[in-house]
């Protein structure tokens, strides 16, 4: 299949995601064309300009791989029409569980609770369940405690490149989730060790980050 036209290429590139269903490192996908990687990632580039936008397919890139899917703006056209399972979308706690283990990974359950100050048992398990974190490792410590990173599924979902794609953690987690306290009123983030964060510009509460966008029930708690 060498010296592949242009339009050829970006065809057959096409047809191969389509046919995988999963992502395609560009390494796998020009040892299958048997093209130049530099060939790949340009019809990856001309592709993803023809699937944009309004179009119903998008063509999506994370941790150096391509795949196909849907235009987000559908969802809930496709989500009536394949009547997907109730659990398709993460509760608040697993929304602040994976943003903590994106954030200071690898870590473990010991440290993910002591941030949010409770029991993270269930949301650690719906988000294995959903492959959006996996063990990575164990720590060198009494018990020998698991490690949790998150995987290129949380990429996927969150329509994020690499890791470095992600917003500021600080602004990040006021989005996700303000605890007002009773007694003096003023607002204290449910992370507690928000203070030796990095002091980034602060953001309006009611802006939702990017890579969240789409997902229930982010909001204020009174």
């Amino acid at each position: 299949m060498e010296n592949l036209h242009i339009e050829d290429l970006d065809s057959a590139l096409e047809a191969l995601l389509f046919v995988s269903g999963e992502g395609l490192s560009v390494e796998e996908i020009a040892s299958m064309l048997i093209v130049q990687k530099s060939e790949v990632r340009r019809s990856i580039e001309r592709l993803q300009k023809k699937y944009c936008d309004e179009s119903g397919i998008h063509l999506i890139t994370y941790n150096k791989k391509a795949q196909l899917c849907t235009n987000p703006k559908y969802a809930e056209i496709l989500k009536k029409a394949l009547t997907p399972i109730k659990e398709s979308r993460l509760s608040n706690s697993a929304l602040e569980v994976v943003a903590i283990v994106a954030y200071k990974q690898p870590i473990t359950r010991l440290e993910i609770e002591q941030i949010r100050g409770v029991n993270c048992d269930y949301a650690i398990q719906v988000l294995l369940k959903f492959d959006m974190i996996e063990v990575v490792g164990k720590k060198d410590a009494i018990g020998n405690p698991f490690l949790f990173g998150t995987t290129e599924e949380f990429l996927k979902r969150f329509r994020l490149n690499t890791l470095a794609d992600l917003p500021d953690y600080e602004n990040l987690l006021e989005s996700i989730k303000v605890l007002e306290t009773p007694s003096s009123g003023s607002q204290a983030s449910l992370f507690k060790d928000i203070d030796s964060l990095p002091n980034y510009a602060e953001q309006g509460e009611d802006e939702i980050p990017e890579f969240l966008e789409g997902e229930e029930n982010i909001e204020k708690v009174e």
